[in-house]
């Protein structure tokens, strides 16, 4: 049936990837007295369900509809994630959530899938040989600024940067005139300081001094990154074994279901897990690749290109602060953290990456 011609190569490797997610959800939840599957596991399974729906949903969906409907996507997720600052749930000292009854949403990680649609729809018709010049950027720039700052207030600094991440893979995939590139580097230099003193709030400092050197303050700020290290280094070379980490089953480790969720799977299945997990991430990113390249139509690789390097920038960021090469900054890692939002978010992504990759039969 052509309605629903999937990428089977991607979908393999999500199938993969969830599995091993799941599993390994299992263990971070479960408590040893306990004589049936944790609630969190059967919430994530039902949160799976719905984002299959999600998926196969995308394939509904043309690339040109997504291109008429930017605009519409776009505001409503701004509407939404506005409204956080005002009828939204704080939960773990921020402001991120909106209780809907059934489930809390938060409106930053559908608000990364619309702004790929809509940038992609705005720098298509910008693309020219000689690059991006500073007049094609400055919608782009204000489309961007606006999510990111809503975000910087909740406090959400991890999903804020993120929306800079996306911004700069997009407009460097298109190409930049080489003085506009000089010109970022210079403003950039200049203002770093002046966004370390006045744009960061001092517990987000703390983090970047932790990260630099987490043993100043064992049992504070440095706690979670020292735990981390402690659960991916006695792992070894095959794990202690399923539902074996010490760092974890003693909860020793924070958070081990959403950001952490790779120290569980490194301690339990050592470096031969993590490198498992590692090698079927790199091939979703080859797929989107090898995807992009061979597409015919620029905005449906603009899409690709952002939508991936949503998935990617999590990944990058998430294995890098677990391990301690990174400030820890609350980013999950797709398809394998718990997290309805974001679930739903990344199997979307992963549907609209699939029905262009198919449109015309690319592999």
């Amino acid at each position: 049936m052509k309605l629903f011609k999937v990428n089977m190569t991607l979908l393999s490797l999500v199938i993969l990837l969830l599995t091993m997610g799941l599993i390994n959800l299992l263990s971070a939840t479960s408590i040893p007295e306990a004589s049936q599957f944790p609630k969190l596991f059967w919430t994530q399974i039902m949160w799976l369900g719905l984002g299959f729906v999600s998926f196969f949903f995308a394939h509904l969906i043309s690339a040109e509809w997504l291109k008429r409907l930017s605009w519409f996507i776009y505001i409503a997720n701004l509407a939404a994630l506005g409204s956080v600052h005002f009828i939204g749930k704080q939960f773990y000292g921020a402001q991120r959530w909106l209780d809907l009854g059934f489930f809390r949403f938060q409106p930053s990680e559908t608000m990364k899938f619309s702004l790929v649609i809509l940038l992609s729809t705005v720098l298509v018709d910008r693309i020219s040989e000689r690059g991006l010049g500073v007049k094609s950027l400055i919608l782009p720039t204000l489309i961007t600024l606006v999510p990111f700052a809503l975000t910087v207030k909740q406090p959400d600094l991890g999903t804020s940067l993120l929306f800079l991440a996306i911004f700069g893979s997009l407009i460097l995939f298109i190409g930049l005139r080489f003085k506009l590139i000089l010109s970022l580097g210079l403003i950039i230099l200049v203002t770093l300081p002046v966004a370390w003193k006045y744009g960061l709030k001092s517990y987000q400092r703390q983090r970047v001094l932790t990260f630099l050197n987490p043993d100043t303050d064992p049992q504070g700020s440095g706690y979670n990154s020292i735990q981390s290290r402690i659960a991916i280094g006695s792992g070894q070379f095959l794990g202690k074994g399923f539902r074996k980490g010490t760092q974890s089953q003693l909860q020793f480790l924070p958070e081990r279901q959403t950001d952490f969720v790779f120290s569980v799977l490194s301690e339990e299945h050592g470096f031969l897990g993590s490198l498992t997990t590692v090698i079927l991430y790199s091939l979703l990113f080859w797929v989107f690749i090898l995807a992009t390249r061979q597409s015919k139509d620029p905005f449906g690789s603009l899409v690709i290109v952002g939508l991936g390097s949503i998935l990617f920038w999590h990944y990058f960021v998430n294995i890098g602060m677990v391990i301690g090469l990174l400030p820890i900054v609350g980013v999950p890692l797709p398809l394998m953290s718990y997290g309805g939002s974001s679930l739903l978010t990344t199997m979307l992504t992963l549907g609209v990456i699939s029905k262009i990759s198919q449109r015309d039969r690319f592999f």
